[in-house]
């Protein structure tokens, strides 16, 4: 079924799903292939009230470069220092596991 809201001219579509054993569900082919989703693809479930909400996992990549660059700006830290900083990182957390 689909429906769509006049007012905001969101589509919103039902696709019945059936609880599998171990609580696994098969998403519909025809809403993978619009999401863009595959097997093996994360997902995230969204609990909202009683309402479920099920999502392709965005990847945080550009969110997570953003704020690098930011900080990396606000301290005035250059590439060379953030690598020669990671460096030291990694030999401190290979010491202290070694101990």
């Amino acid at each position: 079924m689909t429906i769509t809201s006049q007012e905001t001219d969101v589509e919103i579509q039902q696709f019945p799903i059936i609880l599998g054993q171990g609580g696994e569900i098969t998403i519909p082919q025809l809403l993978q292939d619009s999401l863009n989703v595959d097997r093996g693809d994360m997902l995230v479930l969204l609990q909202i009230g009683n309402l479920i909400v099920l999502a392709p996992k965005q990847p945080q990549v550009p969110q997570l470069i953003d704020r690098i660059v930011t900080i990396m700006e606000n301290e005035n830290v250059g590439l060379t220092d953030l690598l020669a900083g990671l460096e030291a990182e990694r030999e401190a957390i290979w010491q202290e596991k070694q101990s």
